[in-house]
């Protein structure tokens, strides 16, 4: 919680590799638990068309801020597994092995120059270079598969 300071907190949706999936712009007086259902349900499965089937996140992980009920069971109803941390029970370091991949994550689109402090008032221009940065990491991370 910022206290009503003018600033604004990136949300990221990545795979188990860390490339940014889908990414996000909400105020920074908000909590992280309330942008939760917005990036999944923005989330777009797609048709295989070899198997005739939707690819659909099968695994959330995610930190001790999202630690709710109400979100626990709401993505149990879309049948997407949860592994959060939960609060005053478990260390947050056993749930962050495998979330350091969105750690980084973080960290590489918080690198560029316009992102990091935020330079743009207008929150859409924000989220269009938080989206073009993404769109650069996925394209090196190809760049570095294929070479």
């Amino acid at each position: 919680m910022d206290r009503g300071k003018p600033s604004s907190k990136m949300h990221v949706l990545s795979d188990a590799n860390g490339l940014p999936i889908l990414v996000g712009v909400s105020a920074g007086d908000t909590h992280d638990s309330e942008a939760l259902k917005p990036m999944v349900e923005g989330h777009q499965t797609r048709l295989a068309p070899h198997r005739g089937r939707f690819f659909k996140p099968r695994r959330l992980r995610a930190d001790k801020a999202y630690d709710r009920a109400d979100l626990r069971r709401w993505l149990r109803g879309k049948w997407i597994g949860v592994r959060i941390a939960r609060n005053g029970i478990e260390s947050s370091e056993r749930s962050g092995r495998r979330r350091w991949a969105v750690e980084r994550t973080m960290s590489w689109l918080s690198g560029y120059r316009r992102l990091s402090p935020r330079s743009e008032r207008d929150p859409r221009n924000h989220l269009a270079f938080l989206g073009l940065a993404a769109a650069l990491r996925c394209y090196k991370r190809l760049i570095r598969l294929t070479t």
